[in-house]
């Protein structure tokens, strides 16, 4: 069973990645969608590599989760495959989100692989303020704080929340900027510019 979940979670990533895009761009608006004939050979793929979440169930709650953390984006499609299609009982969703300009793509498919540190995203922020607003946005209704600008979401992903000014601290050709950087970030959950210079 597991390895026709397998099978069908590839088939599906393929299926998704080789959508027309404006087929996919329609799904937004549509709700539902299920494959169908574009009228055209060519496949429109944005970017070389796509990182793919795999979560238990309802791929359009977690879209719509991501797209209300990151304010700028966009739900590229959205896809339900009954029992008879993945060959999964309980059948498998899939969308596709873009985020500050990255795509994601999603597949619900039930509880056989979860998140883990192993694999995790930076988000570069402008400011404090940009710093705040991910780090309370990831780590409600469920999230986790870590340390060291470290936090997992409420489905588990780890994100590292990171003020683009604090590498220009821990790269410092002043030695003594370098080890308060440093020293004070293993002090922290939440980095905090003030609290680092």
């Amino acid at each position: 069973m597991n390895k026709l979940i397998l099978i069908t979670a590839i088939v599906c990533c393929i299926t998704i990645s080789c959508s027309n895009q404006n087929q996919a761009d329609n799904a937004a608006n549509t709700g539902n969608q299920t494959a169908t004939d574009s009228g055209t050979n060519a496949a429109v793929v944005s970017q070389k590599i796509t990182p793919y979440l795999w979560v238990e169930k309802d791929a359009r709650a977690v879209a719509d989760y991501y797209l209300s953390v990151f304010k700028d984006g966009k739900l590229k499609d959205f896809r339900k495959f009954d029992s008879s299609e993945s060959g999964s009982e309980a059948g498998i969703e899939t969308a596709v989100i873009e985020i500050a300009g990255m795509e994601f793509s999603i597949l619900a498919a039930g509880p056989l692989f979860k998140f883990n540190e192993a694999v995790s995203f930076v988000i570069n922020t402008k400011d404090q303020a940009e710093t705040d607003y991910y780090w309370e946005a990831l780590t409600k209704d469920g999230g986790e704080e870590g340390s060291c600008g470290w936090c997992k979401d409420k489905y588990g992903l780890s994100w590292q929340v990171i003020p683009t000014e604090y590498y220009a601290l821990i790269h410092s050709e002043d030695p003594k900027v370098r080890e308060k950087a440093m020293k004070n970030t293993l002090k922290q959950k939440k980095l905090i510019l003030s609290e680092l210079k």
